[in-house]
């Protein structure tokens, strides 16, 4: 930031059009849609996490997420918006099992989804992998699923809260605890989907599924390759990462 560069090297001078001219727009946040216009055909639901941090002994904070969180006054504000064409969407058939990996925020499109398929019947299975750091404050739209548990929408969810324990746990370790079972819906055709952070998660999601397709499988790495990109051809393997 340029505060921090002017902070920490006080020496450097601009005049104030140089100082502009340096400066880029600024990118637009997208946020996946946590609703279905079904369920929600005049609200828009989205699941932001405020950005907050401290550098140079100063508070920072997210401009758009806490312009959401903090600044806007409730039912009194009207937010600009632009809708951005997504190609992460539920698959053709709705008798398709889906797999939804999901942690934090990324959970967002997969509410979307299970309400999506609640209120058209779809037959499909439904399978949920969601993470975060504890379970007592970061669940987010637990009772949701824990209903459609109940209900019988959801057909299992596998938890991972990471501080919960001495030892980390994340989304990509209950992959691989249910590797067998998750290979057997692969195999038949579901589709797996994975939301959220693209630096780690995504990765490490990737890697546990090559994983179990090269052995439950019974896969060379050369096969797994080509099997994951026919399901990218297919639809069968969609990521929104960020």
């Amino acid at each position: 930031e340029y505060q921090d560069i002017l902070e920490e090297h006080p020496s450097v001078q601009f005049d104030p059009q140089e100082l502009v001219g340096q400066m880029r727009r600024l990118n637009p946040r997208l946020y996946s849609i946590a609703s279905s216009y079904l369920v929600a055909p005049d609200e828009v639901h989205l699941t932001v996490a405020p950005v907050r941090y401290t550098t140079n002994n100063r508070e920072r904070r997210g401009l758009c997420s806490n312009y959401l969180s903090d600044r806007i006054e409730l039912n009194s504000t009207k937010v600009p918006v632009f809708v951005s064409r997504s190609h992460f969407g539920l698959p053709e058939h709705d008798d398709t099992d889906i797999i939804m990996v999901g942690p934090g925020t990324g959970i967002a499109p997969f509410r979307a989804f299970l309400q999506e398929r609640d209120k058209k019947g779809a037959k499909g299975r439904n399978w949920l992998f969601f993470g975060d750091w504890n379970k007592a404050t970061d669940y987010l739209y637990g009772d949701d699923f824990e209903e459609w548990l109940t209900s019988g929408l959801l057909y299992r969810v596998d938890l991972a809260f990471s501080r919960d324990q001495g030892y980390k746990i994340y989304v990509q370790d209950r992959i691989r605890e249910q590797a067998a079972e998750l290979w057997t819906w692969i195999r038949d055709g579901a589709c797996f989907y994975v939301c959220g952070d693209a630096t780690r998660m995504a990765k490490d999601v990737d890697t546990a599924l090559r994983d179990l397709l090269m052995k439950e499988g019974c896969m060379s790495e050369i096969e797994v390759t080509n099997m994951i990109k026919v399901m990218k051809k297919e639809r069968r393997y969609q990521r929104d990462v960020y």
